[in-house]
């Protein structure tokens, strides 16, 4: 079944736009500012608590509760929905780490509080959901959450920079008018829902493994998962609730990219810009192989 947390990324998306405020129109400061760091301890926990309580009284008010349980979702929608937890967790870590280099932390508290950030929001969902007698904490979900805040967290270990990126993108599919309440009316609904029109990367920085070559320091390519023909979360449920029959099929991309925050700029503004919009991967020619066999290029993919 398709569950709240696909409205998970509205959430995200203004965490990161928050992030970029914080992180590139004020510069970080090299040194503590106990203002600054109270200022984002104050407004995490704020935005926190405001939005897992509005979870709470907007959708799991109206369900009955249950003890606590885990389910196996790992079958359904292909994975996509995984993808989607790992995603969410690197960028909210990502968003909350920048916050606290702002605020002038040190590096070790940025890692260590800043950084898990993703992971321990999205493991208090499951904790909602494991009390819900409809759904049931999912263990698939907190090893995804954990694979997105390791593939953050590894980085800097490693290297101290970002050379992998998990990126987002979006196009329409037919697939949301057969199953409107589920996949999305509109357009902004669609994306947070159709899981059949969400392809998910990761943006490899090239330059950054070839230090010495000639590789513009902003190239990236690109390796993406998408998945289409999904109505319903298994396919099992399609005939009992009269939905057509669709052939359920995995699609991997290969791409190329650009790393936004590697394109030099004096400007906080496009600085501010760059790096709201390095979550997304750009349009670009891409190829596709898919679970039917096909292999496909197209001029543009998004």
């Amino acid at each position: 079944m398709l569950k709240y947390k696909t409205h998970i990324y509205l959430i995200l998306f203004v965490f990161i736009f928050s992030s970029s405020v914080f992180s590139q129109i004020l510069k970080p400061n090299d040194t503590l500012n106990t203002k600054r760091r109270n200022a984002v301890i104050i407004t995490e926990a704020a935005l926190s608590t405001g939005v897992l309580i509005g979870l709470h009284q907007l959708w799991y008010a109206d369900y009955p509760k249950s003890d606590f349980h885990f389910i196996n979702d790992n079958s359904e929608w292909l994975q996509m929905d995984k993808a989607g937890h790992v995603f969410s967790a690197y960028q909210l870590g990502r968003f909350s780490k920048e916050a606290l280099q702002w605020s002038g932390v040190c590096r070790k508290n940025q890692l260590l509080y800043g950084s898990t950030f993703g992971f321990v929001f999205l493991s208090a969902v499951e904790v909602m959901d494991g009390y819900s007698s409809n759904w049931g904490a999912s263990v698939g979900d907190i090893v995804a959450n954990a694979s997105g805040t390791a593939i953050y967290v590894s980085q800097e270990l490693l290297w101290k920079e970002q050379r992998i990126v998990p990126k987002f993108s979006f196009h329409t599919t037919p697939y949301a008018p057969v199953r409107p309440n589920v996949l999305g009316n509109a357009l902004s609904e669609q994306i947070l829902k159709d899981y059949n029109g969400q392809t998910y990367w990761l943006s490899v920085n090239l330059h950054s493994f070839l230090k010495d070559s000639k590789v513009p320091k902003w190239f990236n390519i690109a390796i993406g998962y998408g998945a289409e023909g999904m109505i319903t979360g298994n396919d099992a449920f399609i005939n009992t609730i009269f939905l057509p029959e669709s052939k359920r099929y995995r699609q991997f991309y290969f791409s190329f990219d650009a790393d936004l925050t590697k394109i030099p700029t004096k400007s906080h503004l496009l600085k501010t810009f760059f790096s709201i919009f390095n979550s997304v991967k750009i349009p670009t020619p891409t190829f596709e192989i898919n679970g039917k066999g096909n292999l496909r290029f197209h001029y543009f993919y998004f």
